[in-house]
């Protein structure tokens, strides 16, 4: 994957990235172990200028002419070696037991709360399940009393190394230990109560302060109130969705409420006074003489509290000047009246 004339960095980042793709231990393709062979091979040339000047000018049969025992004189003891080891550290270390640690799980959850309890704010009271280090044996997965012993195959460091020779010399070849799973350590006594595992399901009532403003679909983030970690890696996070219930009569606009206020032809054109309620209590609203239907009153400060700076929203009070669908016999004639002053004003 690198030119000719590629410099040593080049030609190191290549074969960091391409030992990673295909390491046994990660790829389980049935070719991977064969590749990850020939780039330790090919590192082995191209990171000694001998050899790569060498390689250059009369391919493999130069190496093996010039070099006898091929990669024998190189080994993994110098400058790769020390590459090899980064690699390993990559994948969590080389300390055995702590090789692979997993944060753990994030959790998921939903609260329902009313339209009111969401623009002012509140605390609920929610039950999650999560799992947590066992209470008997302490996340230590052994018997009370008892202890893991090291594992016999890896003798404790979790990882099998085979140095194999070939053609082209040494290499050497890292898996995770099969028997103790990368740990180091065999468990023959387990807990319990957890039966080995080290964790265990726990119920808990947790207080939930729900801000003044969230909306509908928001999540909140507990950090660190999820599952236990793996291998002392730090527990995941909670995420509680919010639900929001629609209002009766309120609609929420960003920040901002709107209310629809229904009056009659009387009060829109006369002018009146009503009570409007609002997220806070009723407030008193003049409606003006000649208010037409779709006139929008602004009542400031009445809507919901923002969530990032101190400041609220208003309420907008919409008119609808409705129609009546029924009349009394009164009222049909104050009507009919009604209409024929309005048709003698447009004679004039």
């Amino acid at each position: 994957g690198v030119n000719k004339n590629a410099n040593a960095d080049e030609i190191k980042k290549a074969f960091r990235k391409l030992a990673f793709q295909y390491h046994p231990d990660h790829n389980q393709e049935n070719d991977s172990e064969a590749k990850f062979k020939e780039l330790n091979e090919a590192y082995g040339v191209l990171s000694d200028e001998e050899k790569r000047a060498t390689y250059d000018r009369f391919g493999h049969a130069g190496i093996d002419s010039s070099f006898g025992q091929g990669f024998g004189d190189f080994g993994f003891s110098g400058g790769f070696g020390s590459i090899f080891e980064d690699f390993f550290d990559a994948f969590g270390g080389s300390g055995g037991g702590q090789r692979g640690a997993r944060r753990g799980a994030d959790l998921h959850q939903k609260i329902t709360v009313t339209f009111e309890e969401a623009a002012l704010g509140c605390s609920a009271d929610i039950i999650i399940k999560r799992t947590e280090q066992c209470t008997l044996c302490n996340g230590s997965r052994v018997k009370k009393g008892s202890h893991p012993s090291q594992c016999s195959n890896c003798n404790g460091s979790g990882r099998i190394r085979r140095v194999q020779q070939s053609i082209f010399g040494q290499f050497t070849n890292v898996t995770t230990c099969s028997q103790c799973n990368g740990e180091g350590k065999i468990i023959t006594d387990p807990c319990t109560q957890c039966k080995g595992s080290g964790r265990e399901k726990h119920e808990h009532t947790m207080k939930l302060k729900i801000p003044a403003g969230i909306d509908d679909g928001t999540s909140l983030k507990l950090s660190g109130q999820g599952d236990i970690g793996d291998k002392g890696a730090p527990p995941g996070d909670l995420y509680i969705g919010i639900d929001v219930l629609p209002h009766p009569f309120f609609i929420r606009n960003d920040f901002n409420v709107i209310f629809e206020l229904s009056v009659n032809f009387a009060q829109a054109a006369l002018g009146t006074e009503v009570e409007v309620p609002t997220l806070y209590g009723d407030e008193r609203l003049k409606i003006p003489a000649g208010s037409q239907s779709g006139k929008v009153f602004t009542l400031r400060g009445k809507g919901i509290q923002h969530l990032r700076r101190n400041a609220k929203g208003d309420q907008l009070v919409k008119l609808i000047v409705t129609t009546p669908e029924k009349l009394t016999k009164e009222q049909r004639k104050l009507f009919e009246e009604l209409e024929k002053s309005f048709t003698r004003e447009e004679k004039r």
